[in-house]
């Protein structure tokens, strides 16, 4: 049988969870963890306009676009420049922001001419520094692959993309996926392990942003999975649902990177994933209406408490989140 994209996410990353050495879900505790979670108090999603465009739908469409080609880099993080107060995803956030408030979007054209001094400009960063330098080459491909593209096949107009996923979300993640920075999709073990975090990310966030009306509108948006990072991980191993064993769990401890596509990360990432669709089962055995997009922005949420920043997350250095 044939599986869709989204549930060859799901099914790969069971398959992760059963032949996992390093990462281990807790499912004993799945029941008594997610009665005792507050999911009535989960709330529809926003982007806060303080650090996000959001306009009339062509231009809404258009930053979003462009803020999920270059919404990665978490592992760089600690090293770029952030503006007061802001994570570094809201620093990119606001700062693309600004860009759109006062020269408007980038043409299809203008995104193939980037370089990274030219995102180094735009996101406020100094390339003096090798990890910020990196980042913003990186950043640049992926805008000059989006310019391309929207000029190969969709007469370089952002919302020809759109329109060609015809109101699906898992369509619009596998058009996105056709760029390389998009194609989320790890080896492990000899079979592939799909997560496209960015691509269901930016069907999310184009919803949200146009209220799910118009460009924003998927008929399937309740089939993503989690936005598989190093956040909602983070918030199951403190939580006690994530297990890790402990040289893995040593070394996230003190920092260092774990390397992309190794099998510790891939398994970081298939077990959240699996350990959020198992919650979303127990929850809607309990009642509750709830997808694992919403958990996602619940957990999401609950990761911005204190508790869970004062703790080290894994960090991986990857165009992927």
């Amino acid at each position: 049988m044939n599986l869709g994209l989204l549930d060859q996410v799901r099914a790969a990353a069971k398959e992760v969870v059963a032949k996992a050495t390093h990462v281990y879900v807790n499912e004993r505790s799945i029941p008594a963890y997610v009665a005792s979670l507050p999911l009535e108090q989960t709330i529809s999603p926003q982007l806060d306009p303080r650090y996000h465009y959001l306009s009339h739908p062509d231009e809404t469409v258009a930053y979003i676009l462009t803020l999920n080609t270059v919404n990665f880099g978490s592992g760089y993080f600690p090293h770029i420049r952030k503006r007061p107060n802001l994570s570094g995803y809201f620093t990119i956030a606001s700062s693309l922001k600004d860009r759109f408030e006062t020269k408007g979007p980038f043409s299809a054209y203008e995104l193939t001419r980037l370089s990274d001094r030219d995102c180094a400009k735009i996101f406020e960063q100094n390339l003096k520094s090798e990890a910020v330098r990196e980042l913003m080459s990186l950043f640049a491909s992926a805008l000059n692959d989006l310019g391309e593209y929207l000029r190969a096949e969709f007469k370089a107009e952002f919302v020809g993309l759109v329109n060609a996923a015809e109101s699906s979300a898992e369509r619009l993640v596998q058009l996105l996926a056709e760029m390389p920075y998009f194609k989320d999709v790890e080896q492990y073990d000899r079979f592939d392990v799909p997560f496209y975090k960015r691509a269901q990310l930016c069907a999310a966030d184009l919803s949200v942003a146009l209220g799910n009306q118009s460009y924003g509108f998927f008929n399937d948006l309740h089939r993503l999975t989690i936005f598989a990072d190093n956040l909602i991980p983070h918030v199951l191993r403190v939580d006690g649902i994530l297990q890790y064993e402990e040289a893995l769990a040593a070394r996230i401890d003190a920092g260092e990177l774990i390397p992309s596509g190794s099998k510790e990360e891939i398994e970081i990432r298939a077990c959240a994933v699996h350990a959020v669709e198992l919650m979303g089962e127990e929850a809607r055995n309990l009642g509750h209406k709830v997808s694992s997009l919403k958990l996602d922005y619940f957990l999401w949420n609950r990761g911005q408490q204190p508790e869970y920043k004062a703790l080290p997350r894994h960090r991986t250095r990857t165009v992927f989140y």
